[in-house]
C-alpha cells in the first residue's frame, strides 16, 4: 500500500450525521429539544429522526432526491437536517418569507420530489401547486402551537406526525459513499437575479459545525434559542454544531424580542445567533434586562455590526462573537477572534476592534484581500480589495449552474464580491459590497464607515447609506434613517454630527427619514434605495 493512501483503519468519512448517532447514546436521557411544553431527550430526538428517514425511504425516496422543507424553527425543521440526509436525500430548506412564485422557482430548480410544509404556510404553496408536476409527495405539518392556519387547512398528503409513524424508530446506518456528497442545497436571496442553489457537502458541514462549536464555546451545558432561521445556511450549521456538543435546542416559531428575553430567563439560555438587526430589536425592547447574569454568548453575522450595537451588547454583559461569511461559505467563515489585551481598552476602542471581520475559522484556510490582478493588497488597513476564500468551507458549487460556478471560482478562489482592507495584525475589515462603494469626486467612500458613524447618534435605530446622483461630484452619500421609538432628530443635526467624525467628502449630503426595505433574512436592501434615486438617470459604473 502506498504511504499516501490512507487505510480504512485510519480514515472514516466526515458527516454531521454522526453527531446525533453518538449523542443519542452519550446523552441518551439529556434534554435535546425544547418547544413550548414539549421536551425531547437525545434518545427521543434520534428516534424521531430515524422515523423520518425510514418513512421517506418507504415512500420511495431515492439516493440524491431533494426533499424541501418550508417551516419555521420548529422540531420537524431541526429533525429534517438529520433525517433527510440519513435517508440518502438532499435537504432544501426554503426561506419562509418568500413569495409563492419565488418558492415555486426553488422547488422547480432543485427538482424536489418531496415537500414538508407547515400548515401556516400552506397558502404559499396552494396557488403554485399546479406548476410543480415533479413534486410527488407533500407532507403537511400541523404544529400544535401554530399561530394560525389557512382557512383551507393543510395541503394534500399525510400529516407529519402520521407520516413519521409509517417509519421505524430503529437506528439507520450512516451510509454515504463519499463525504463530498451533497447534504443540502441553500438558495441565495437572489437580489441580483434568480437565486442560486449553493451546494453544501457532508464534509464541509461537519467541519463548519465543529468550527462553530469551538469559536462560540458550545458544550453539553449549552442552551441555544433559535432566533436565527434554520433555512438560512442551515442555521449557519448550528443545527449540526449544537447537536455535536450535546447542547439543548430551544425551538422558536417566530422571533419576538419579548419571548426571547423570557426564554433566556426561564430556560437558562446560554447562546443565540442573529444578524445585527436582531440584536438591535433586542437591546431596544422594554423587556431588556439591565444586565445578563450569567452572561450569554451571541453570534452575529449577516451584515457588519456597528461598534454601537456591539458596545450596547457589551453593556448587557453579553459576549459577542462577531463572524462573517456568505451562503457560499456555509455561513460563518471568519471570526473576530478576541485578544486578551482588548479587555483593558476603553469600551469604544474595544468595540471598534470587535467590529472587524477578523481571521479564518479554525477549520478554514486564511482569507485574502486581493486587487484585480489577484495580488494581495498591503496590510495597511487602508488599501481596499476583494475578499477571496479557499478551502474546506467553500461550497461545492452552484446546483445545475456550471457557468456561475466557474465565474465564482475564477483563478482558483471563491470571489465574495465583498470589499475589505487587511490590517497589519492579519484581521480583515469590510468596507463594502463591491456594488455599494460610493465614488464621489474620484474618492472612494465606504458606505459601512458612514453608517457606523451615524449609528453612534443617540436617536438613530437603523441606517443605510447609498450613493445618489450629484451634479458636481457624480454621486454623493445619502443616508436613509429610521429613528428609535420616541426619539427624533433632523437632517442638519445628523450631517453636522458626521462632519465632526468624518472627512467632509464622506459625509452624507442629504438625509431621508423612512422605514428601510429589507430582504426576507433581515438585510437592508440598499439596491432598492439606490434604484429609486437613480431612476431615469444613466446607470453608473460600479467601483
Amino acid at each position: 500500500m502506498s504511504q499516501n493512501n490512507a487505510s480504512p483503519v485510519s480514515r472514516s468519512l466526515l458527516t454531521p450525521l454522526k453527531f446525533l448517532t453518538r449523542n443519542a447514546v452519550t446523552y441518551e436521557k439529556k434534554i435535546a429539544v425544547v418547544y413550548g411544553e414539549r421536551r425531547f431527550t437525545y434518545s427521543e430526538f434520534a428516534q424521531r429522526v430515524y422515523l423520518l428517514a425510514s418513512a421517506l425511504k418507504k415512500a420511495g425516496l431515492r439516493s440524491g432526491d431533494r426533499v424541501a422543507f418550508l417551516a419555521p424553527n420548529i422540531p420537524p425543521m431541526l429533525e429534517a437536517h438529520f433525517g433527510v440526509p440519513l435517508a440518502g436525500g438532499v435537504l432544501v430548506a426554503v426561506n419562509t418569507r418568500l413569495a409563492s412564485k419565488e418558492i415555486a422557482y426553488i422547488l422547480q430548480h432543485s427538482g424536489a420530489r418531496f415537500l414538508c410544509v407547515d400548515a401556516e404556510l400552506a397558502d404559499l404553496i396552494r396557488p403554485v401547486r399546479s406548476e410543480l408536476p415533479d413534486l410527488e409527495h407533500v407532507i403537511h405539518i400541523d404544529d400544535e402551537v401554530k399561530l394560525q392556519s389557512s382557512p383551507e387547512g393543510g395541503l394534500e398528503g399525510p400529516e407529519y406526525e402520521e407520516f413519521l409513524q409509517t417509519g421505524e424508530p430503529t437506528e439507520l446506518p450512516v451510509s454515504i459513499e463519499d463525504e463530498e456528497e451533497i447534504i443540502s442545497i441553500n438558495y441565495t436571496s437572489g437580489t441580483t437575479g434568480r437565486p442560486k442553489g449553493v451546494m453544501f457537502t457532508h464534509r464541509g458541514a461537519y467541519l463548519n459545525a465543529l468550527g462553530e462549536l469551538i469559536e462560540t464555546g458550545l458544550t453539553c451545558e449549552s442552551v441555544y434559542v433559535w432566533t436565527l432561521p434554520m433555512f438560512h445556511c442551515n442555521g449557519w450549521c448550528f443545527t449540526w454544531g449544537l447537536t455535536a456538543s450535546g447542547g439543548t435546542h430551544v425551538c422558536l416559531r417566530k422571533f419576538d424580542p419579548a419571548v426571547v428575553w423570557r426564554l433566556i430567563r426561564d430556560e437558562g439560555v446560554t447562546h443565540f445567533c442573529g444578524a445585527p438587526v436582531v440584536l438591535t430589536a433586542l437591546v431596544n425592547h422594554p423587556d431588556r434586562p439591565a444586565t445578563l447574569m450569567p452572561s450569554v454568548t451571541v453570534g452575529t453575522a449577516g451584515a457588519p455590526p456597528s461598534p454601537t450595537i456591539l458596545g450596547q451588547m457589551g453593556e448587557l454583559n453579553a459576549k459577542v462573537v462577531h463572524m462573517y461569511g456568505l451562503t457560499e461559505t456555509y455561513g460563518p467563515h471568519t471570526v473576530c477572534a478576541s485578544q486578551l489585551t482588548w479587555k483593558d481598552l476603553p469600551a469604544d476602542e474595544r468595540a471598534a476592534l470587535q467590529a472587524r471581520q477578523g481571521v479564518g475559522f479554525v477549520a478554514t484556510d486564511p482569507v485574502r484581500v486581493v486587487d484585480e490582478n489577484m495580488q494581495d493588497v498591503p496590510s495597511d488597513g487602508v488599501t481596499m480589495g476583494e475578499v477571496v476564500m479557499q478551502g474546506n468551507n467553500v461550497m461545492k458549487g452552484y446546483y445545475n449552474d456550471p457557468k456561475a460556478t466557474a465565474t465564482a471560482f475564477r483563478s482558483g478562489w471563491f470571489h465574495s464580491g465583498d470589499i475589505a482592507v487587511m490590517h497589519p495584525d492579519g484581521y480583515i475589515e469590510l468596507r463594502d459590497r463591491g456594488k455599494d462603494v460610493i465614488i464621489t469626486g474620484g474618492e472612494n467612500v465606504s458606505s459601512i464607515e458612514v453608517e457606523q458613524t451615524i449609528y453612534r447618534h443617540p436617536a438613530v435605530l437603523e441606517v443605510a447609506v447609498v450613493g445618489v446622483p450629484h451634479e458636481k461630484w457624480g454621486e454623493s452619500p445619502k443616508a436613509f434613517v429610521t429613528c428609535k421609538e420616541g426619539a427624533s432628530t433632523t437632517e442638519e443635526e445628523i450631517i453636522e454630527f458626521c462632519r465632526g467624525e468624518l472627512a467632509h467628502f464622506k459625509c452624507p449630503t442629504t438625509i431621508e427619514f423612512t422605514a428601510l426595505p429589507k430582504t426576507s433574512t433581515g438585510k437592508i436592501q440598499k439596491f432598492v434605495l439606490r434604484e429609486k434615486e437613480w431612476a431615469g438617470r444613466e446607470k453608473r459604473i460600479q467601483g
